[in-house]
Formats: structure tokens, sequence, C-alpha cells
């Protein structure tokens, strides 16, 4: 896997909302607007980029045995650091983001990237990773704060929309509207992305024990599912 298609997957054939389903927590809860989704995509990306290349440069060093417990102390650093910062320059969507900000800690996106990827690969292939992941994260966050944002609130990025802001759909600013929000693009992202699983043939041919029961057992077995 080259550098590009190392960054592309987090976006499409691996993005880590819509198709891993991942992070589900803080993708519902921040997605109310556009201004919470940008935020907490690039506060979450900062700290996944951070963590993986700390990690990977760290992955010899780590023992086998408390690795999950490093990874969370290292994480929770990054985490206090990146809330720190916002406190600071941006104290106004630290208080929009709220609880789900300290929460970046046990994000299952950053936790599931450092023990599937950062412990096993280079810095700089667990950099780019981290890009792309944390890119993807926050575009599903934005498409889905857009759609919840300009149809439920009729605004965009607090601006408001003529007509829309008068005929708002309130409920997808609520619970029920972001988990419809969500299931019609993981069911977009299922209908329309490029990489698409491929069906895998369970009969005679991918058996393994096919030659040891002379395939007799397997027709039988297929034909009967098929007259079922």
């Amino acid at each position: 896997m080259n550098t590009l298609q190392n960054f592309s997957k987090g976006i499409i054939k691996e993005n880590p909302v819509l198709v891993l389903v991942l992070g589900t927590c803080p993708t519902l809860a921040t997605s109310t607007n556009v201004t919470n989704a940008l935020g907490m995509g690039a506060a979450a990306t900062a700290v996944l980029l951070c963590s993986n290349i700390v990690i990977s440069a760290l992955r010899k060093v780590i023992p086998d045995k408390v690795r999950i417990p490093c990874y969370i102390v290292l994480i929770a650093g990054f985490v206090t650091m990146v809330q720190m910062l916002v406190k600071a320059f941006a104290p106004a969507l630290d208080a929009s983001l709220g609880i789900y900000l300290p929460l970046i800690v046990v994000n299952c996106i950053i936790l599931g990237r450092a023990e599937m990827f950062a412990n096993k690969n280079k810095v700089l292939d667990s950099a780019v990773d981290a890009l792309g992941m944390g890119v993807g994260f926050t575009l599903a966050l934005v498409l889905m704060a857009t759609i919840r944002e300009v149809f439920g609130n009729g605004s965009f990025m607090g601006l408001p929309i003529p007509v829309l802001s008068d005929n708002r759909i309130s409920i997808l600013t609520m619970a029920p509207g972001g988990f419809f929000v969500f299931g019609l693009l993981i069911a977009a992202m299922n209908k329309f992305a490029v990489h698409k699983p491929k069906k895998k043939d369970f009969g005679c041919a991918d058996c393994p024990s096919a030659e040891g029961c002379g395939k007799a057992s397997c027709e039988a077995g297929k034909e009967a599912a098929v007259n079922d």
C-alpha cells in the first residue's frame, strides 16, 4: 500500500464512522451543527496524529502485556493538551463540546488505530494513516452536521438560511433525527462506495475438506439449501 492509498482508505474504503461504525457516540452528539463537528473533528485528528506517531516510535519499547494501558496514558496526555488549548483559544467551542472533548481519550477510533496500525508500522506510515482516518472522521461529522443543521435548525454555521429558518424539521437536531441521518449516510455509503466486499462462494471449490468427503456431502448440502 503506497502513501496515497494509506491516506485515502480512511476517507472512503475504511471510513471510521460510515464503514467501520466507530466513534458513534461523539458523532451523534456533536453533529448538531457544523461548528461543533469541525471542532470535534480537528481535536480528534490532532490527538490521533500525535498518539499514532508516538506509539509507532515506541512500539518496540512498550511491553506487549501492558500496551493497552500505555496507549491510554499517552492518548490521555494528548487529549489533556488539546483540551487546554481549546479552553484557552476557543472557550465557546469548549463549552459547546462539553464532556465529549475529554472523552476523546476513550474514542475507539484512536485506540483502534493505535492497536491495529501504529503498533505494527513505521512512524511515517502511522502518521499518514492517522491523517486519513482523521479527515474521514471529520468529513463524516461535517456531512451529518450539515444535513441536521440546515434542515433541522434552518442555518449553516449559525447563519440563518432564508425559507428554511421558518420551516425547520426540529427532530433532526434531536437524538432520533441523528440516528435517522446516520443510518441514511451508512446506507448511501454501502450503496455507492467504490470498494465493496466481494461475495464469497461457499461451494466445494472453497472448502478445505472437499477432497476428504468426495464432494458428495457438499453438493447434497448445497442442493438442500437451494430447495429450502
